[in-house]
């Protein structure tokens, strides 16, 4: 009896690498002052669309959660990262205080990933990764020679995201001996801070699964 070849095993498709940008604030949410009548909203947008397209050109997915000048609910970006299940989310902020870039990650404590978790500290099961993820970015910053400061804090969306999830608040650059002084509104500087995150999610597109 000739033998029947048996079938060829299913190809497993390999986990998406998608990064969810969120400009932060919108619409009639300004954010801070920024200088010379420079809101947050407007420095926000304009680097999430910078990064948009620097990791785009690196080949990594991305899906924004604004890309014009309107009112989003932290409900509804959490809800587009969620959906977009991404492999990391970064929420763009800015402020005219303190130097460099300050990194900022859930205050939640790490639990287990179950299948129902509580919309309001979803985040909690991620924590951890999303620890990684700042560290990796941390050190690309540093890296550029752009002094970063890390914090915790338990804010919206950040809680309710079913991702590695870190806060990228640019702020001033204080001139020191290795920088020099550069305002928020540098493109340059901005420029700066976009390609350092950007070589930081490359490296985590390597590491995001172990």
């Amino acid at each position: 009896v000739p033998s029947v070849p048996s079938p060829p095993p299913p190809q497993v498709q390999p986990p998406r690498f998608v990064v969810v940008v969120d400009a932060a604030h919108g619409g009639s949410d300004t954010g801070a002052r920024i200088g010379n009548g420079v809101l947050e909203k407007e420095i926000t947008l304009g680097m999430a669309g910078r990064l948009r397209s620097t990791l785009r050109a690196r080949g990594i997915e991305v899906v924004t959660t604004r890309t014009g000048d309107v009112n989003l609910a932290p409900a509804d970006r959490a809800e587009t990262a969620n959906h977009a299940q991404g492999a990391a989310c970064l929420t763009i902020h800015a402020t005219a205080t303190g130097s460099g870039v300050h990194l900022f990650t859930s205050s939640l404590t790490p639990t287990a990933n179950t299948r129902f978790m509580p919309w309001g500290t979803a985040q909690s099961a991620y924590v951890t990764q999303s620890l990684k993820l700042e560290s990796e970015i941390d050190s690309a910053l540093a890296h550029a020679a752009i002094p970063v400061s890390l914090g915790r804090a338990s804010v919206e969306p950040m809680d309710s995201m079913t991702c590695p999830e870190v806060a990228v608040e640019i702020a001033p650059l204080v001139g020191g001996h290795v920088t020099s002084a550069k305002p928020v509104t540098d493109v340059s500087y901005q420029k700066q801070v976009v390609d350092a995150v950007a070589a930081a999610l490359e490296q985590w597109r390597s590491d995001w699964r172990q």
